[in-house]
């Protein structure tokens, strides 16, 4: 009897722990969605692998609706590790009570703009010619498709909600450009490297439309983590990501997928001015 009960206590335990083993043995990935989710399936599917392999372990990566379901996605730990413009890692880490920490970001990022672009034969060449003209941003959390933009635009004497005639948001980089080529809206701002990733690959005519204005630079995206995950796993991560090299064709495709050079260590420390520029823009309360 005493065997008996010793091998069914022996089962409920391992029933038990199995769940928790199995959880801890899945890396779940997510981004904010920039651009259409095919794309973004194509750009980190590499990636996945590359972490699988270095990692030793599952690698999920699963795309989710709106920049906001990124933010809760990590703050609630549904996911271990998110692809942050700098505005959704700040908005993160008041959600979460600075429980988010940022790991890599792009060596781009140290020198982000973005850039404002309208259609050819518009008239506008300057922000002030925007006055009285429909403007789109992308996602209304967006660092360089709403946050730096609106807040250019503030500190040149522009208020967006004043003084456009009407203020629309796409919801994605991608859908910005299609809003101006289609003539949708008069200008609209976004990140300079889809602009430029849409330029090279011939995916919007050039005697359609142009930019007119870049953006002076600041920090923007980055991997980000919540604090709860176990530091050995954390670095892991963390070197994983500094590890990519141009100089091997893997490492190639994915730095050249996620428009990299190469990643490079960063800190939240980075992205506090992200949130003095949000609280100016009258974006965080």
């Amino acid at each position: 009897m005493k065997h008996i009960q010793s091998l069914f206590y022996s089962i409920v335990f391992l029933l038990a722990a199995f769940p928790a083993q199995a959880q801890q043995a899945v890396l779940k990935v997510t981004t904010i969605p920039e651009e259409a989710a095919t794309e973004q399936m194509r750009k980190f599917g590499p990636l996945t692998k590359y972490l699988e392999r270095t990692l030793q372990m599952k690698v999920e990566f699963t795309p989710v609706n709106d920049y906001p379901a990124a933010v809760e996605a990590l703050v609630n730990k549904q996911v271990d590790v998110a692809w942050f413009g700098g505005f959704t890692h700040v908005q993160a880490q008041l959600r979460s009570g600075g429980r988010i920490v940022p790991i890599a970001q792009r060596e781009e990022d140290t020198q982000f703009r973005s850039v404002f672009v309208t259609q050819t034969g518009s008239g506008i060449r300057t922000l002030a010619d925007l006055k009285g003209k429909q403007v789109s941003f992308g996602s209304q959390s967006s660092t360089s498709g709403h946050l730096m933009p609106r807040s250019f635009l503030l500190q040149a004497k522009i208020d967006p909600d004043k003084d456009f005639k009407r203020v629309a948001y796409s919801g994605a980089h991608d859908a910005t450009i299609a809003s101006v080529v289609g003539g949708r809206v008069d200008a609209a701002a976004l990140d300079i490297t889809v602009w430029r990733k849409f330029v090279d690959e011939k995916k919007v005519d050039m005697a359609k439309a142009s930019v007119f204005f870049t953006t002076p630079p600041y920090f923007n995206y980055n991997w980000s983590v919540h604090a709860d995950m176990p530091a050995a796993q954390r670095e892991r991560l963390t070197k994983a990501l500094l590890d990519l090299s141009m100089a091997n064709p893997e490492g190639k495709e994915i730095l050249t997928l996620n428009r990299a050079t190469k990643y490079i260590p960063t800190k939240a420390e980075n992205y506090r001015d992200l949130e003095a520029a949000g609280r100016s823009a009258g974006l965080i309360r």
